[in-house]
């Protein structure tokens, strides 16, 4: 036997998506973040997506009477700022390849230049 308390007001659907919110936002970030990869979503777009998500979290979700609403919106706010970091992660990574390019360029110039005939 398990003994699982019910927390005071919630409900089933909310009990549902809390068990399951990590999972959600994970997927749900991931196809996001596909089309963001492919061009069908753009910066700006990912960008206000976030901010209306923490903002609605922040100011409703948080308070809201409803159990559902709660953890709907932290799975919104969340997924939104988890998109908002593909883009910010691919400009990471294109700015350390071109460095390490960068860096190999001035060895070779190096190595040229400082071979003797």
């Amino acid at each position: 036997m398990s003994a699982h308390a019910i927390e005071h007001g919630s409900s089933r659907s909310g009990r549902w998506l809390r068990e399951r919110r990590l999972r959600l936002t994970l997927w749900i970030a991931a196809v996001e973040g596909l089309l963001y990869l492919f061009g069908a979503l753009h910066w700006w777009a990912a960008v206000v997506l976030a901010v209306i998500a923490g903002a609605f979290w922040w100011f409703a979700g948080r308070r809201s009477r409803s159990y559902t609403v709660r953890q709907a919106s932290w799975i919104f706010a969340s997924t939104q700022l988890l998109v908002l970091c593909v883009p910010l992660a691919l400009g990471l990574v294109k700015f350390v390849a071109v460095a390490v390019i960068a860096i190999l360029a001035v060895v070779g110039l190096f190595l040229l230049f400082s071979e003797r005939s």
